[in-house]
């Protein structure tokens, strides 16, 4: 089973080299696209000269031309793979990669017990992030079982482990951290369970997300999606075409 795995990135100099190469020692067989949002640091210059290397060369790298935000990122990634399964690795090493493979192995659980439409969460302990990010991150969570129906723990966790199939056609329309209860909505309104595992979690003090500016759209996005036509995949298409430059081989 091949599992695609989208990072995306913006202005990550200092952590991206260690967290595509914890990737890289992941015991799974893996695609990974690295979508760099127009970093304006180093971090392209330092995807260049790793993309040369091994293990690195057989990775994907794309760079948008200007910066459009998180889930403009995930629309370009998610165009782009080609596994079973797909997840988002973001590049600040809040995340351990070496998690991925025991969202792998739920999967494949629930998945022989007979749950068709299933999906994979992990699940963090918020006791270390700031005060106001984890109020946001539970009152969202909160809004969203009620909203939904559902009883998960961690709407906004990057490790949503879903089929490739569903995640080509999911609307994407969040441009910035919206895109997280964008997708949790969409799964649940497509009659999914969202199964969950505890995974390590290291909050980092330099957090791009503000729980007061980007709290609002989060949840603008549960209601709107609530409210509006529920989300159901569609007959498999031809993938859409991605806005960005990929780096020639």
């Amino acid at each position: 089973m091949r599992i695609s795995v989208v990072v995306p990135v913006y202005n990550e100099e200092k952590t991206i080299v260690q967290v595509l190469t914890s990737l890289a020692r992941v015991s799974l067989e893996l695609e990974v696209i690295v979508v760099d949002d127009a970093s304006s640091d180093s971090t392209w210059q330092i995807l260049q000269q790793l993309r040369q290397q091994e293990p690195f060369n057989s990775f994907r790298f794309v760079r948008h031309e200007y910066n459009q935000g998180k889930g403009a990122s995930l629309r370009t990634g998610f165009g782009l793979i080609s596994g079973d399964l797909v997840t988002v690795q973001d590049a600040d090493m809040e995340y351990d990669p070496q998690d991925l493979p025991t969202l792998v192995r739920k999967w494949q659980e629930v998945t022989a017990l007979g749950h068709s439409r299933a999906a994979v969460y992990g699940y963090r302990d918020l006791s270390a992030q700031h005060f106001a990010v984890r109020w946001g991150n539970r009152f969202l969570t909160a809004v969203t079982n009620m909203l939904f129906g559902s009883r998960i723990h961690d709407m906004e966790t990057c490790y949503k482990l879903i089929p490739s199939s569903v995640a080509r056609t999911l609307p994407m329309t969040g441009h910035r951290f919206e895109i997280e209860p964008e997708i949790t909505s969409c799964i649940l309104q497509a009659n999914f369970t969202i199964f969950e595992v505890p995974i390590s979690y290291k909050p980092r003090k330099e957090k791009k997300l503000s729980p007061w500016k980007d709290g609002w759209p989060a949840l603008a996005m549960l209601l709107r999606r609530r409210f509006s036509k529920p989300f159901q995949p569609p007959l498999p298409t031809q993938d859409p075409e991605v806005q960005a430059s990929e780096m020639s081989h």
